[in-house]
């Protein structure tokens, strides 16, 4: 049986794959076909499909499998709400058959499985989605009854293996969503009728329990884990009000992006967005600051000013680490929450103000309120639409898709053409813990850039602080040698990838002889032939 971290590395190295394989293939084609591969070999599957359904005729066909033959394919069509594919196309939820033989919906249409045994055989289908469409499937045949004892067992732990499994469907199923968009194109291109076309199956919120369609999702915000799916229904549900909202979560989660994708998701969004960190600046200047002050109001002060809330009226203010404020502060803007009025610094005059207030912390205002340092009132005040940030090291899948991104950011600002992150790399992002959570990984993602040399971001590319025994999970030696023996290691797994599996060209790439190459290969555990097309 897998243990937990086990279990979490085969699944890290099946999304990587199914990543490299989506970004570094242009053949839409042979991605599909070449994720089912991968598929078939980190989840030990015994067939996949993908379906996808044309618009112009409302049917469902196979258009990529493994396991199946071209004959057993070709009788793979459904329409919507016809068997269980059809059901998940219709309804755009996931569908777990445990035993085919106990589920009438389950049609067996393309006969590939009348010539072995149906007891303990699991289907898995999981909708393909492209914003609140539903385009096609992806599905997997898998045996629950592991014969070597490895996996899975009657009981919980079945349910656990099949919800794991489920996870990582959904999680590939968003990956390839874009080129099972382009193969559904084609498709409906080629075979272009007369028929009227049907309704795109939408959905509403409540019918889409897995998540929130691409297009209503914040655009700054990175993320496809539940703990984000949930923070994206929370800023759908309070942008369309004027509610206060008051963003919790760690240094580094992203705390700004929230309050940004609140302003720019809600009526206010044709109005200023102003952002104000409360404790960058000493406190005699942050009143001013805030609040604007009179001509003469204090040495220096040679003008009226405006301050932050009359720069933001009629849109949104967002005053990050709330908690640094001063109590007089605190009590101005507990009377704008409630007036919404206040006075410049040295002025009588009573302004009105229509703002909108986001306030962040990482720290908690609960303590604060019992060291006498925050004010009750003003905390029940903000606290009226709590909104918490998970931290990094709680969306782990999310942390390729980041990582990703700010390569490609990075590339961009500094001319370079990194290309992909090696396994090694992948693993050590993966293991970190993330204490800076989204701002580290994006310090790391920039240096990894700046410093690659070769377009590939190497294992010795990341912060040391990657690479020690507590963040990589490894016993310590501290030996040199166990460093250079892993740099080792990285540089013939990526020859091998560059050579799919040729050992005799990839010694050739790396200055060895073949002999010598065949020691290392031996000595590090390498599989070569798992590079192979």
């Amino acid at each position: 049986m897998l243990i937990p971290q086990e279990q979490a590395n085969r699944s890290i190295s099946l999304l990587a794959e199914v990543s490299r394989t989506v970004t570094a293939e242009n053949d839409i084609s042979k991605v599909l076909t070449l994720v089912l591969f991968i598929m078939s070999e980190h989840m030990d599957m015994l067939r996949g499909m993908i379906t996808i359904l044309n618009r112009d005729t409302g049917e469902i066909v196979i258009k990529e499998s493994f396991g199946l033959s071209e004959e057993e394919k070709e009788r793979g069509r459904y329409r919507i709400g016809e068997g269980v594919i059809g059901q998940v196309v219709k309804t755009g939820r996931s569908v777990i058959v445990p035993n085919i033989n106990d589920e009438p919906l389950f049609l067996n249409r393309t006969r590939s499985r009348k010539h072995e045994t149906k007891e303990g055989l699991c289907f898995i289908c999981i909708p393909i989605r492209a914003g609140s469409e539903i385009i096609g499937t992806i599905s997997a045949d898998r045996r629950l009854s592991d014969p070597a004892g490895e996996e899975d067992r009657k009981g919980p732990n079945e349910n656990d293996a099949l919800q794991h499994h489920v996870d990582q469907l959904s999680i590939i199923a968003a990956m390839i969503s874009q080129a099972v968009r382009l193969r559904q194109l084609a498709h409906e291109s080629d075979r272009r009728t007369q028929i009227p076309q049907p309704p795109a199956v939408k959905h509403t919120e409540q019918e889409d329990e897995e998540g929130i369609p691409e297009e209503r999702r914040p655009k700054n915000i990175i993320g496809n884990t539940k703990p984000m799916i949930n923070l994206f229904k929370l800023i759908e549900k309070i942008a369309g009000t004027s509610a206060t909202a008051l963003v919790l979560g760690e240094s580094g989660v992203g705390k700004e992006l929230v309050a940004s994708a609140i302003h720019f998701k809600s009526r206010r969004s044709g109005k200023p967005f102003i952002k104000f960190n409360c404790a960058a600046l000493p406190e005699s200047i942050v009143e001013s600051e805030l609040f604007g002050h009179e001509k003469g109001s204090f040495t220096g002060a040679v003008a009226t000013r405006q301050g932050r809330f009359e720069l933001a009226a009629g849109g949104t203010i967002f005053l990050d680490e709330i908690g640094e404020l001063s109590l007089p502060i605190q009590a101005k803007l507990l009377r704008i929450l409630q007036e919404k009025e206040f006075e410049r610094v040295g002025g009588s005059k009573t302004i009105k103000v229509d703002v909108r207030i986001i306030a962040a912390t990482n720290r908690s205002l609960e303590n604060l309120i019992l060291d006498g340092q925050f004010r009750e009132d003003l905390y029940y005040r903000l606290n009226i639409f709590p909104i918490t940030v998970p931290p990094l090291r709680e969306r782990k899948t999310d942390i390729l898709l980041l990582a990703d991104y700010f390569v490609e950011k990075f590339n961009q600002q500094n001319q370079k053409g990194v290309r992909r992150i090696s396994t090694t790399s992948i693993d050590m992002l993966m293991r970190y813990h993330w204490p800076g959570n989204v701002r580290e990984l994006e310090n790391c993602m920039e240096r990894a850039v700046i410093l690659s040399e070769d377009n590939v971001i190497h294992g010795y590319h990341l912060p040391p602080s990657l690479q020690t025994a507590e963040s990589s999970g490894t016993p310590y030696t501290g030996s040199l040698q166990q460093k250079l023996e892993s740099i080792e290691q990285e540089m013939i797994i990526e020859a091998l990838k560059r050579t799919r599996g040729n050992m005799s060209r990839a010694a050739a790439e790396l200055g060895l002889s073949e002999r010598i190459m065949g020691l290392r290969v031996k000595k590090f555990g390498i599989n070569y032939r798992k590079f192979r097309p």
